[in-house]
């Protein structure tokens, strides 16, 4: 009989957002004519850009012509005109990131838990909590030991390395989900000179990067000095441009990035992750990869933009809701996420069960992102306009009852 990985036993027995599909459903079947407004789960609302559609048809037009048709892309990493198309995005906002350097997947979270597979499992993993629950349920399927950098109201939900503390692999996020914070340049560097202290590496997840609106805030790790001999940079175009049901991302593993094996020898992490890729993954499709390489185009991100714009501005209805209420909150500014303090001091659940059952307004408990996330709350902006004023509508009279 086979045994199994116990690790996985070690998990949560749901996936947070599983558990909270669970409390939504049985309150639909109970409320049948309840107007449910959703505000939990990170998925976009609007459609496509019409460039995008339109490279994707094409791409397909070219896979039913037989001298035009895709089989096996050779490299395994993407094709050559998305890839290009990345490294001048990259180009656009300061950091110099080469073509060779880029590979293509099908979205952040795929590589997020991925990415484990080239590190031993000795490794010791530091995860800034709240955290995305990748992060932390791909290093426990490993059996390795994880430590916390706390990030809590405090330190404004931007946690900061103690140079008492060693880490191999650090994850960090900017801006931050479940937290909209974002890392400064100067603290970034701060993680940098860790990381090289430590001789560890970061897996840096980039992938709200579009919704920064401030200049001072770097849209990438390798905007900063030293980055490249220590960091890996995931990002996705999920949110960026609508990908959720399109699935494709990018990461970026710098030719520089090298750690020294047991028997002395300096190994490349790209090659490792090549090779890696080369055995479990057969790459992107050509159509989505079209619709990609359109997404940067000038069209593309003057259509994506407006999309953007309307999450940002669903973003600022609900801080400024927050605002007039005087809840705290984080996020809402370079962030499509609003992370914020439950009133009066219900914990999380407690919380997400109250709103869903007065207001009919589903959320995200902050305490399913880790323990510093208890007594906080997640909505995002990726919902309808109407939905979002009607929510907040909802939401203020709620609390100004409480």
């Amino acid at each position: 009989m086979p045994s199994v990985n116990e690790n996985f036993l070690k998990l949560e027995k749901n996936y947070l957002f599983i558990n909270i599909a669970k409390k939504v459903n049985a309150f639909k079947a109970a409320n049948p004519e309840a107007k449910l407004i959703r505000m939990g789960i990170g998925d976009v609302t609007l459609p496509l850009a019409p460039v995008v559609v339109e490279a994707m048809k094409k791409g397909a037009d070219e896979m039913g012509v037989k001298e035009t048709f895709k089989g096996y892309e050779d490299s395994g990493a993407g094709y050559d005109f998305l890839r290009q198309a990345v490294s001048d995005y990259y180009k656009s906002f300061g950091a110099d990131v080469a073509p060779e350097e880029i590979r293509i997947n099908d979205g952040a979270k795929s590589d997020c838990g991925n990415i484990v597979d080239i590190f031993g499992d000795d490794n010791i993993i530091l995860v800034t909590d709240p955290a995305y629950p990748v992060y932390v349920d791909s290093n426990k399927m490993s059996g390795r030991t994880i430590i916390y950098a706390d990030s809590n109201e405090e330190n404004g939900f931007a946690a900061m390395p103690d140079d008492s503390v060693h880490a191999d692999i650090i994850y960090l996020c900017s801006p931050n989900n479940p937290t909209g914070s974002v890392y400064t340049t100067e603290q970034l560097k701060v993680w940098i000179d860790y990381a090289k202290k430590n001789n560890a590496v970061i897996i840096y997840d980039a992938a709200y990067e579009a919704f920064i609106t401030d200049p001072d805030i770097p849209r990438s790790i390798f905007c900063i000095e030293g980055a490249k001999e220590c960091a890996i940079e995931m990002c996705s175009l999920s949110k960026t441009a609508g990908f959720t049901g399109v699935r494709c991302g990018y990461t970026v593993v710098p030719e520089a990035l090298k750690v020294t094996a047991s028997d002395g020898t300096e190994v490349s992490i790209a090659q490792l992750w090549g090779r890696r890729q080369g055995s479990k993954f057969n790459g992107v499709s050509y159509p989505v990869q079209c619709a990609a390489a359109a997404v940067f185009t000038e069209e593309g991100q003057k259509q994506i933009h407006e999309n953007i714009s309307y999450y940002q501005e669903n973003a600022r209805i609900i801080a400024e809701t927050m605002t007039k209420l005087g809840v705290k909150f984080t996020g809402g500014v370079n962030s499509p996420y609003i992370w914020f303090k439950c009133p009066g001091n219900m914990g999380s659940w407690e919380f997400f069960d109250l709103m869903l059952e007065k207001i009919a307004v589903v959320g995200t408990p902050g305490e399913g992102f880790g323990k510093n996330g208890e007594g906080w709350f997640r909505l995002t902006a990726f919902g309808d306009r109407d939905n979002t004023i009607e929510a907040m509508k909802r939401f203020e009279d709620l609390v100004s009852n409480m």
